[in-house]
């Protein structure tokens, strides 16, 4: 097995890290053995439970018991439909699945130093998987990120750096820097996706060994389509499923790169509008993988759909008032479950899965704002 250069083909050996190509383009993994619901280890708790599908060695696996969040039944505009309540992880988001697998694969090769840029979970994640681990971690954010994922981040020892400007102004600063320390980044490091894939195996073990008809995500980056479309097509290969669910994303209309592709029927960036949008984990002006998150949804199926700020804060609210209190990211991705109940995209008959990546408490400031609630006094 090697890493696969996305632009050439080459391939380079696993056994020496790196983030990129010769060339500078981004890096994906060949086929995975895949695994059959006999070679589940049922004595772990955790995305390790489901080593056997992994291209990562799982003896010294670097993990705080990620995954095997709960699946709740719930309703959206009085559709039934199950929530995975993937904020349920030991850092407070679903990026926990993917640190496990990448911090370990680092650690086994010697790599004791990394760098990453994030909106905020990301590097939170990394700087707990780091701590884990015995490495050093630098995390450069926004300046507008949230205080709480910033003192998450510095509270595990983690180098802490602001970087003034947008969320892609992160990701250009993080070039730089990675001149002098091991870029690790998860949108770029395909290792982290050996992770997020095992939400499909999660799901399609906690349905009873079947799969859901559809799956909505709100989407950034969109390693978790690319990390569910690997997994479900690995669990076809090994014949434990006969179809792969529909894959939907959702994007916040300011900051819709993915949704413009889809839209114009393209496989690369085309020219779109970027603003500020309160769906910040999901602010993502040149995702790395645009090709191949376009591609997993088109072959699913599904389709991508863009959300406006309103109906971000709507979904919020509807959210928390049946007790799951979320990201304003995550409610995105309600929002656009909502739209896609409208045009009938989605029925009701069908069974659907919401995935719901951030906690609240993250951002409880901006959420008493959005949705203008505090306490009262006596």
């Amino acid at each position: 097995m090697n890493y696969i250069d996305a632009a050439t083909g080459a391939t380079y050996p696993l056994d020496q890290p790196r983030w990129c190509g010769d060339g500078g383009a981004h890096l994906n993994l060949g086929d995975a053995p895949g695994l059959t619901r006999g070679e589940i280890d049922t004595t772990k708790h955790s995305v390790w439970r489901y080593a056997k599908a992994m291209l990562v060695e799982a003896k010294d696996a670097v993990t705080l018991g990620e995954g095997w969040t709960p699946l709740v039944d719930g309703k959206l505009d009085g559709i039934a439909v199950t929530m995975k309540l993937e904020f349920m992880m030991p850092t407070g988001s679903f990026k926990d699945r993917g640190m496990t697998t990448l911090i370990t694969y680092l650690k086994n090769r010697g790599v004791m130093s990394v760098l990453e840029d994030s909106s905020g979970n990301a590097g939170a994640s990394m700087a707990a998987y780091s701590a884990a681990a015995g490495m050093k971690a630098r995390i450069l954010v926004p300046e507008t990120a949230s205080y709480p994922k910033i003192a998450q981040m510095a509270a595990t020892g983690a180098d802490v750096v602001t970087v003034k400007g947008s969320r892609q102004d992160v990701a250009d600063a993080a070039l730089r820097y990675a001149k002098e320390i091991f870029y690790a980044s998860h949108n770029w490091q395909p290792f982290f996706l050996e992770g997020t894939k095992t939400l499909a195996y999660e799901l399609w073990e906690q349905f009873g060994f079947k799969i859901p008809d559809n799956i909505v995500f709100p989407v950034g980056y969109g390693s978790n389509v690319c990390g569910c479309e690997r997994g479900f097509a690995e669990l076809k290969r090994r014949g434990e499923i006969d179809r792969m669910p529909r894959l939907f994303a959702v994007q916040a209309a300011n900051c819709a790169p993915l949704y413009a592709a889809f839209k114009a029927g393209a496989d690369k960036a085309v020219p779109t509008d970027v603003t500020t949008t309160v769906a910040e984990g999901i602010a993502s002006s040149k995702p790395t993988r645009l090709r191949e998150v376009v591609r997993a949804i088109k072959h699913s199926g599904g389709s991508i759909v863009a959300v406006s700020e309103e109906e971000i804060v709507s979904a919020l609210g509807a959210l928390a008032r049946q007790g799951l209190y979320v990201e304003p990211t995550s409610a995105a991705a309600a929002a656009g479950l909502r739209q896609l109940f409208k045009t009938k995209a989605i029925v009701p008959e069908q069974k659907t899965v919401l995935v719901l990546t951030g906690m609240g408490l993250k951002a409880s400031e901006k959420i008493g704002q959005l949705l203008k609630v505090g306490a009262r006094s006596e």
